[in-house]
Formats: C-alpha cells, structure tokens, sequence
C-alpha cells in the first residue's frame, strides 16, 4: 500500500465517483469489471487518485452519510460475477431478469456461503474467512448481530425492539446468538466477500499508480451498529433516542439550515475511556484506503447542537468538542505525524477550527465554485490557493460545474470568466473550471466524473437538505466517455505537472 507521508507531497489529480455511480449489471454499481476498468480509465487518463463517498450499508434513502454501520461494507456493491470467477456460485446463478437483481444477490451469496461451510474447516477459503472474522471482531460481531435482529424485527430501527434486545440484555443476545447462528454467520461471510472483493480492487489500483480516497462521516446514523452497541458513547435517553442531533445553522445550501438527525456524542465518556470508538473507526478506515476525508471536520473543534423536538437546524447552538485531545490520540495510537487525513472546512469556519486543523498540519478544501462571491479575501480564489490543500471544481453536494454556470445570472458568469483570466474566456464550461482546479497550487486536484463528461444539472448526485428521489442515484455509462476523453485528460494533467510518473 501507499506510505502514508507520500499522500501530498507532490501534485497529483484525481476523480470524484461513488461506487453507485459506476456502470454494473447490478443496476448499482459494484467492485466487479467495470470498477477495474475504470480504474483502467483513470491510470490511462494520469489521474492518480479515486475518491469515493462512504462504502458501508445505506437506509432505505440510499444515503451514504446514514450508514447502519461505521465499518462495514455495503453489501450491495459485491459483485456477483467476482463470484462466479472465484467458482463459488454458477453462471446458472446469474440467469435473471435486471429487476431481481436484488434478490438475486442474496441468493447468490446463500449459495456462495452454503458452498464455503461444505468445505473443509482446514481449507484455504474456511481459513481466510477464520482469518477475517479474528482481524474484525472489534465491529463484525456486533455488527452481523445487529443486522440479524433488525431483519427479525421486520427491519425497524433498534429503539422499536423489545427491550431485552433494545438494551442488549446477555440471556437474551445469547439466546439469539445460538437459534441465528447461521444468519449472523451469513452476515458475516458477505462482509468477508466485500472486504475481499474491496482488497482486491484496492491492489488493482495501486499497482496502477492509483490511490483510493474515502470518506469518513463525522457522525454515525442513529440505526446503526455503532449506537446500539455503543449507547454509552451517544447522548440518548432511557430508551435509546437522542436528546439532540447533527446539522448545521443556515448556510449556503439552506435557508433553514441542515438537520441531519445523528445523535451527538457523549465526549466526556468518550475521553474517559481513552477515546477508544475512534480508534477502532480509524483503524478500520486506514484499512480500507490511502487518504481519509474527514466529513465535517469543523465538528472536531464545535458542533452543532439542535434539540430532538426542533423540526429545522434554525434553532441550535455550537457546543465545544474536545478536538485536540482527539486528534493527539489519534496521531499518538496511528504513530505519525503524517496520517493521510483531509479536513472537509466547508460551512461556517471560525479561526479557532483553522488553528485546529493548521496545528496537525491536516490539509483542507477549496470548492472553485464557491470562489467568485465576496471580496479578493475570498480563500476558493485562485490566487489564494496554498500547497498543503485540496481543490476541487464542486463536490457531491455541488451542482454539476455546467448546471452552476447555467444558474448563474450574466452579471455572474461575467464575473466567474473574468476571475479565471482572459485567456479561458473562450473555454468552455466545464474545462475552464477544470483548468482553474488542475493549475491550482493545490497539490491535489480532484474532478467530479460529472465534470470530466460535461453534464449539467441532472446528473448531481445531492442536493443538502432535501429527499429528492434522485439524490444518490446518479450513475454514467461507458457510452458517455469520447474515445478521446482519457487523451484530452492526460494532456491537461501533463500541462499542469500532476502526472505521477
């Protein structure tokens, strides 16, 4: 794997793509071919890095900021055909209309598993996943339990069962532990097929000069393993809900700010007991990937605190967070002074959060789309681009570059091509902001997919603050790339010296 000080010390450029978003049979996206091939994609266009948005298992509003699990693997993303080349399911397994594909993957999975546990316990396949389930019972043990009850319980949230389960009652867990043994083993065996599937496509990327960036919620989803094994370390009641949420005041993106819904933390605890939780989440992330994003890293230094009642994030409060001594611990259990984390410091930004993150020299992010309001203090303008940072042309909160160049009004586009120079006035959206990013100071330079295909508005991937049906559900196809498009590509990332080799 990559060494971890070698992140941003020279430049580099990469692309912005969830796993959804890839074309797959599955209708999904998933680790399969068409994840390798766009690894292929990218070494072939000299962009270095692939960021994704969080791989665990989503709620039924697909988002994958509200994950049932902090460590796992979405389940989703495995790859069936992956299964028939390992020889553990058929291609009569695989004979199915696109509408089943669903059921069609747990029913592969029953076969696949059904199939491994026929195997000799002294066989290759039995000790690998031995191997797994050791290395992982920090969070897998839980976790399979967890997904077992809930698939009991008709899929409601954990503060809904009966109460013996609810607050984690040993006779009962037990009790469940031996009548479901072969579901919680099934569980546990899909994760050991993600994680092998992920491991595999992770060397893939690097032997191809590829790094793989994730993305790591500051919060955890109220319904998730994470919680209900660990009710100490969050601010709830007797009975399991939160007393207050996540979310941030009024900002860009909301007039009534953005009430997210996570339950806050119990911090104090959480320094009590040397903030172990951390370290197992990081221990896991730093597993999966090369670089870390760090979501809402300003709640590192302050949060936002909204009561459970309050509809809207309107009426909150920041409440201090003991960052410092988190992140000491952190760079005191990893052992460097240079871990591969990223701040996201969008949003409100106080000096005192800067600080934070200047003492640990974490680099931060710079949205080229949010460059052209206010004055020439603006830090997105390009002229104030510093090395140790992170550009990119919009996020997966963004518009797409070319939907947000159609919004804007004359007066702004005027603005916008002005800032970027005279000699991109002909450019069009998206390249020139394209341009600005690969030419950046910014060591590195990230591009959403969208970007590099020239879409507009209908293929944003969120909109912050709303439940559109057609948030998370993005997806391109190989149809879309001009032959040309990974040619065009190298050229620019030559000009601006982010090629890797």
């Amino acid at each position: 794997m990559a060494e971890v000080d070698s992140i941003l010390d020279r430049r580099r450029a990469g692309v912005l793509l969830h796993i959804t978003s890839l074309p797959s049979p599955s209708g999904t996206g998933d680790l399969g071919d068409d994840a390798h091939h766009f690894v292929d994609f990218l070494a072939e266009a000299g962009l270095s890095v692939w960021q994704t948005l969080p791989i665990g298992p989503t709620h039924g509003d697909r988002s994958p900021y509200q994950c049932m699990s902090a460590h796992a693997g979405n389940p989703e993303f495995i790859s069936l055909e992956w299964l028939v080349h390992r020889g553990w399911i058929t291609p009569a397994d695989m004979s199915a209309t696109p509408d089943a594909r669903a059921p069609l993957r747990q029913s592969a999975l029953s076969k696949a598993f059904i199939g491994l546990v026929r195997e000799p316990e002294d066989g290759f396949n039995r000790r690998q996943l031995r191997s797994f389930e050791r290395a992982n019972e920090y969070w897998l043990d839980d976790y399979a339990l967890f997904i077992c009850l809930r698939e009991k319980f008709g899929n409601t949230s954990w503060q809904t069962w009966p109460d013996e389960y609810r607050d984690r009652k040993p006779d009962a867990l037990m009790l469940v532990k031996s009548e479901l043994s072969h579901v919680i083993s099934k569980i546990k065996f899909e994760q050991f097929v993600f994680f092998s599937q992920w491991n595999q496509l992770r060397r893939y990327a690097n032997q191809k000069g590829v790094l793989l960036f994730g993305d790591m919620p500051i919060f955890v989803a109220l319904d998730s393993a994470d919680v209900w094994a660990n009710k100490e370390s969050f601010d709830l009641d007797e009975q399991g809900n939160a007393r207050v949420v996540a979310g941030v005041p009024p900002d860009y993106f909301s007039a009534t700010g953005q009430r997210w819904g996570n339950p806050h933390y119990n911090w104090q605890h959480m320094e009590e007991t040397g903030f172990q939780w951390w370290m197992d989440r990081l221990k896991t992330q730093l597993n999966l990937y090369d670089l870390i994003r760090i979501d809402h890293f300003r709640g590192f230094e302050a949060y936002w605190e909204i009561s459970a009642n309050e509809p809207t994030a309107i009426n909150g409060r920041w409440v201090k967070a003991p960052g410092e001594a988190l992140l000491r611990r952190i760079y005191e259990c990893f052992g460097s002074r240079s871990l591969p984390l990223v701040a996201e410091n969008l949003g409100v930004i106080t000096e005192e959060v800067e600080a934070l993150r200047a003492m640990f020299e974490i680099p931060g992010m710079l949205i080229l789309q949010f460059a052209f309001d206010g004055g020439l203090d603006n830090p997105y303008l390009p002229a104030n681009h510093r090395e140790n940072e992170v550009v990119y042309t919009g996020t997966h909160d963004n518009d797409t570059t070319v939907g947000w160049y159609a919004g804007l009004s004359d007066s702004g586009k005027r603005k916008v091509l002005e800032t970027l120079g005279e000699d991109r006035q002909t450019d069009a959206m998206p390249w020139s902001l394209i341009a600005s990013a690969l030419n950046s100071k910014a060591r590195l330079a990230m591009i959403p997919m969208q970007d590099f295909l020239e879409l507009g508005a209908d293929a944003r991937m969120n909109t912050p603050g709303t439940l559109e049906d057609r948030n998370w559900s993005w997806q391109f196809a190989w149809s879309q790339l001009p032959d040309s498009l990974a040619h065009s590509i190298l050229t620019r990332v030559r000009e601006a010296e982010r090629t890797h080799r």
